[in-house]
């Protein structure tokens, strides 16, 4: 049994070999990459079935790389092990994995015992192990407890990529009325709004960058949700005709 560990810390890194050789004895070769695009190249090479991947590297995420690798391997099984549980990397992650595929989504704060559980449920098992907290957001992003749709999450990255309501209506295929509709479902769910009454300013918020802004803080959106968006954008502007104006339109 193989398992690639691709992680940017080394400390990290050494956690994590010493993690999978205690919980896995039926491990008998660790790789380790430093980053995403070492990760696909190593994965590619040794053909590694069972990968453990942060999600915050440079210069290739850890996102990119699981499609990546999953599009050329999609029985491969995954545990991402990251700090951070927020809806931009569960729905990141949601838009790649391949239909009935295993993986797991850790938090580094889990204890020793939680990580070894899920190295175990995952790459032996096959089971799927989701941190508590990570699954709330899974909820919420399903469209409980006042999550967004997946219609309004695109309005609130196309918004965040600085596109018109044109443009967005374009891009997605939508009638300007329903981007509209859209977005004052987003200002609603964001809590976002102009104030009113005798003592409130006249303008006092652009709701769209007060909206982007809100969803920063919540978490809603990160770097890597936004670099991946800019270059399906860069796609989406290279396939249309008359790319320089449809530039022009879209930062206006």
């Amino acid at each position: 049994m193989k398992v690639l560990i691709v992680e940017d810390d080394a400390l990290h890194r050494a956690y994590l070999n010493e993690a999978v050789r205690a919980a896995l004895p039926e491990c008998d070769t660790v790789f380790e990459a430093e980053n995403g695009l070492t990760g696909e190249k190593l994965a590619r090479e040794q053909r590694s079935e069972f990968i453990v991947m942060d999600l915050q590297m440079s210069p290739r995420n850890g996102i990119e790389a699981a499609r990546t690798i999953w599009k050329e391997r999609p029985d491969t099984h995954i545990l991402f092990w990251s700090n951070y549980a927020d809806e931009a990397n569960v729905r990141g992650i949601a838009r790649i994995v391949p239909e009935g595929a295993a993986y797991g989504y850790v938090l580094k704060s889990a204890s020793d015992e939680r990580l070894r559980l899920a190295l175990r449920s995952i790459f032996i098992e096959g089971q799927c192990v989701i941190d508590r907290e990570v699954r709330g957001l899974q909820q919420k992003s399903l469209g409980h407890a006042k999550g967004f749709s997946d219609s309004e999450y695109e309005i609130l990255i196309d918004i965040a990529l600085g596109l018109t309501d044109r443009a967005i209506a374009r891009r997605r295929n939508l009638s300007l009325r329903s981007v509209q509709n859209r977005l004052q479902q987003l200002y609603e769910k964001l809590g976002v709004y102009q104030p009113v009454g005798e003592d409130a300013e006249e303008g006092r918020f652009n709701l769209r960058a007060r909206a982007v802004t809100v969803a920063l803080l919540r978490k809603l959106l990160n770097h890597n949700a936004l670099e991946r968006a800019e270059a399906e954008l860069e796609q989406w502007l290279e396939r249309k005709p008359g790319t320089t104006s449809n530039r022009r339109s879209a930062s206006a």
